[in-house]
């Protein structure tokens, strides 16, 4: 995996982040049947705790504190504090493991996943995004800087289900116009969404680009929903009730 590693550091930017990123009840239905009846379940890059199943045991793994904090405020079971390149468990540990809209945050993704497939013996369920997609809505035309800055740090999901094993297959997750997820495509519809500063706080993107190119790419925006030039182009957006875009579900099988 060719992919350009830059650390986000969620204890100094992530502070908001169980505000704006929370489980989708529409994307919950398509992980949690990914991961079939397993009973105890890994959730390695678990961050404040999207996605995890309620009525099963969960571990958690987060290194960050920040995030650790968060978790045990909306209720989320505690986190182990390590990170995927080492998970500190025996081979086979688990029924089955989840990675929700994180592998690109690890410092070496391959490794990661190699480690979560040795400690558990079942489903592995990966969700995360295709970088060869990323342009699939109108976020190609105002934000050229920020697609460039994730796809740089993506795996394709092909190589994640390879580092996996091999054995499984890759799902397309629709996205719903009321997402309440707020990666970048849950506002394909919503685009002042991305005027809030809260909002792009919570999408790590936006910290990797250049001086000066968040503000320039924010102002763009604002000026084309002002003068109505977003909605002539682009407001069917408005009224279309789900987007498949790049969101991807890797569904490893043991």
């Amino acid at each position: 995996m060719n992919i350009e590693k830059s650390f986000y550091n969620y204890d100094k930017h992530g502070t908001n982040y169980a505000g704006y990123r929370r489980t989708d009840p529409r994307i919950e239905r398509q992980v949690l049947e990914a991961l079939g009846q397993a009973n105890t379940i890994i959730n390695v890059g678990s961050g404040t705790g999207s996605y995890e199943p309620k009525d099963r045991y969960v571990v958690a793994v987060e290194p960050s504190a920040v995030m650790r904090g968060q978790r045990l405020a909306r209720g989320a079971v505690p986190a182990v504090n390590a990170w995927a390149e080492a998970l500190p468990f025996d081979d086979g540990a688990f029924d089955a493991g989840m990675a929700m809209v994180t592998v690109h945050h690890w410092l070496d993704i391959h490794k990661g996943l190699r480690e979560l497939r040795r400690v558990v013996r079942g489903n592995v369920v990966v969700l995360t995004f295709d970088p060869d997609a990323l342009d699939s809505f109108w976020n190609a035309e105002y934000f050229p800087e920020l697609l460039e800055a994730e796809r740089r740090r993506y795996p394709k999901p092909d190589e994640v289900l390879e580092a996996l094993g091999g054995s499984g297959h890759i799902l397309p997750v629709p996205v719903p116009a009321d997402c309440i997820d707020g990666f970048q495509e849950a506002f394909y519809g919503r685009p002042e969404a991305f005027l809030v500063s809260e909002v792009r706080q919570a999408q790590s993107a936006w910290q990797f680009l250049a001086g000066g190119v968040e503000e320039r790419l924010v102002h763009k925006l604002a000026e084309a929903l002002k003068s109505g030039e977003w909605d002539r182009k682009y407001g069917a957006y408005r009224t279309l009730p789900m987007l498949t875009g790049a969101l991807r579900l890797v569904v490893s099988r043991g």
